[in-house]
């Protein structure tokens, strides 16, 4: 972990030196790993490495801000795919460093050449900024199944477009996608310059297929961060899998190297799932609070499962309450929970959004449910399948954009991101 650089010190001394399966409040499914502590803060670095074993924002503690991207690759040339990446990765490590996207600046070059940084994060520290690079099943096989690149043989057997849920209304305009950029940080405006200045390197090789910003992390993924609050007031993410927790991670997250024989090139990596989901906030505001707890399986106040205990207290399925047990059959908890899907967990680094109104004067605002899984057909398909026709929080989602994308292990030193998918 590098400590903090400002960019305004680097260029004002002229010196050149980077879901909603379990989405809500699931029971926890593991005691390896001891509850944070009240009021226990997030411990995040300044600034990370971007080169490592893992591809940083991941295990990462959570940022507060995000900005996803999902492009298109309109070039038909291998070479100008591999060129692409190569670029990315050198822009991505110079801007998690707390540096310009290339290494004249936005400010230092020719009056007559357009600069090779934008400019907008002069003054601005690394802020803690991860950027995350994913492949969709899309940059394999066209929808015709054409090879496009040379790289069907390499497919991964996991890696295919989810299937459409029961109770989804996808967007194709929010859904799919060649390729996949996560770029998180504490600060929004350089998340939002790491992205902008990706996609403007990539103009001619890729286009912008969809976008998403967001806000107020909705999962921890280390012991040290709060649980936070989702839209609907509740905490979010209890059970989500930790940065701690490396049996659960080798288990759950990483990808292993006998896998897929297909697909050696991923081990070591993970599959991140993508899911926009709009959440009625104002059908849900007019519910008792009762109904409320009542719908999740857990009290709004303290986290905890309706069958008592602490927020981290397993849940009991069997207790008995009014007229059945305390925690409804159809509660979010009991629907999702790890025992009811032979102990499958995810690691989940969601974000809020608010995209303003939509069409009848409600908030366009929901959940952005980023998950990462070993496996998404035991990890997340029937998760979310179970949810879709049995949980009764669906009356208040909705689904709105879908992708799966595989997530490259780390890049090494003179390394690209993905390189071994290449050679």
């Amino acid at each position: 972990m590098a400590g903090q650089v400002s960019r305004r010190g680097l260029l004002g001394g002229g010196v050149a030196a980077a879901g909603v399966a379990g989405a809500f409040v699931t029971g926890r499914a593991t005691a390896d790993v001891a509850a944070p502590a009240a009021g226990a803060g997030a411990s995040r670095a300044s600034s990370y490495d971007f080169r490592g074993v893992r591809q940083a924002g991941i295990v990462t503690p959570a940022q507060d801000r995000l900005h996803f991207a999902a492009l298109d690759v309109v070039t038909d040339s291998r070479d100008e795919l591999v060129a692409l990446l190569q670029a990315w990765t050198l822009a991505a490590e110079r801007m998690t460093a707390g540096l310009p996207a290339g290494d004249i600046g936005p400010v230092e070059g020719s009056l007559d050449l357009p600069p090779d940084d934008t400019g907008e994060a002069i003054g601005l520290s690394a802020s803690g900024l991860t950027i995350t690079f994913g492949f969709g099943p899309s940059l394999f096989r066209d929808a015709d199944g054409r090879d496009r690149f040379g790289l069907a043989d390499r497919l991964p057997e996991a890696l295919r477009d989810l299937p459409h849920f029961p109770a989804d209304l996808l967007d194709p305009a929010r859904s799919g996608g060649d390729l996949c950029i996560q770029a998180c940080a504490d600060d929004p405006q350089v998340a939002v310059h790491a992205v902008r200045n990706l996609v403007r390197i990539g103009f001619g090789t890729t286009s912008m297929r969809w976008s998403q910003l967001g806000f107020g992390r909705t999962s921890s993924t280390s012991v040290s961060q709060d649980t936070p609050r989702n839209l609907f007031g509740f905490k979010d993410g209890t059970a989500n899998v930790k940065a701690e927790e490396s049996a659960a991670l080798d288990k759950h997250v990483w990808v292993g190297p006998s896998d897929d024989p297909a697909a050696a090139w991923l081990a070591g990596g993970s599959y991140l799932v993508a899911r926009r989901i709009n959440m009625t906030v104002e059908v849900w505001d007019r519910q008792p609070l009762g109904d409320q707890e009542a719908f999740v399986g857990r009290t709004k106040s303290t986290g905890a499962p309706l069958s008592g205990g602490e927020e981290f207290s397993e849940p009991d399925f069997d207790m008995p309450g009014r007229g059945g047990p305390i925690i409804p059959a159809d509660a979010h908890v009991r629907i999702v929970h790890p025992d009811q899907h032979g102990g499958a967990r995810m690691l989940r680094r969601g974000y809020t959004f608010v995209d303003g109104t939509d069409a009848l004067g409600g908030l366009d605002a929901g959940l952005l449910f980023v998950a990462y899984v070993r496996d998404p057909r035991t990890g997340f398909i029937p998760v979310q399948n179970a949810m879709a026709q049995h949980d009764a929080l669906m009356e208040y989602l909705k689904t709105t954009g879908s992708a799966l994308f595989a997530v490259p292990p780390g890049v090494g030193p003179g390394e690209f991101v993905g390189q071994a998918l290449f050679v």
